[in-house]
């Protein structure tokens, strides 16, 4: 496994994700990651501490860049919750959940994020602005309706595939609803 590839192959998705999507200041962005599908086998099969810290610093390098903030999405064995540094978990007023990521129940980039953050926590739901899902991982749960994926170039990482969401407000109304003010909003 080619670790500067993967580092590489991010880097490229980001690119494009941040010159398509206006994230916003203070935006949280899910990652969902399996090291395993990243090293071409079957998700939790085979996790990769040191494929996971690669992920976890290329992306929380970019986001941070982009004045966001990371959450990382756990596995299934400790449903899906999410880790992130208490600061902004508080700032959100999320729950904070009593779990502590393993290699095999939380994965490879959750413990690599663990053991970078200054105090991080798990907290079991987010409205996240975007994200992105490295190896079929299905972050749009935590992603704030109305989920919109983002077409790229550039879709894999090693040998995951990867998939990127951005979020817009929901469209109400019905046939007289209009989305953007003009000067039609004011004709009688």
């Amino acid at each position: 496994m080619d670790i500067n590839q993967v580092k590489n192959d991010l880097n490229e998705v980001l690119d494009e994700y941040f010159e398509k999507v206006d994230f916003p200041k203070n935006g949280l962005f899910v990652v969902g990651c399996s090291t395993s599908e990243i090293r071409g086998e079957w998700k939790g099969t085979s996790s990769s501490l040191e494929v996971g810290a690669a992920v976890y610093e290329t992306i929380a390098n970019r986001v941070t860049e982009h004045n966001g903030h990371i959450a990382i999405q756990g596995c299934e064995h400790i449903n899906r919750s999410l880790l992130m540094e208490r600061e902004v978990a508080e700032s959100h007023g999320f729950e904070e959940v009593a779990v502590v990521p393993a290699i095999h129940a939380g994965g490879g980039t959750q413990v690599a994020a663990y053991q970078r953050m200054n105090d991080p926590v798990e907290v079991e739901h987010i409205t996240a602005f975007g994200g992105i899902d490295i190896g079929g991982t299905e972050i749009g749960m935590h992603v704030k309706f109305v989920q919109i994926p983002v077409r790229l170039t550039h879709r894999t990482a090693g040998s995951a595939n990867v998939v990127c969401l951005k979020s817009r407000p929901k469209l109400v109304g019905g046939t007289r609803a209009q989305y953007e003010f003009t000067d039609d909003n004011l004709k009688e």
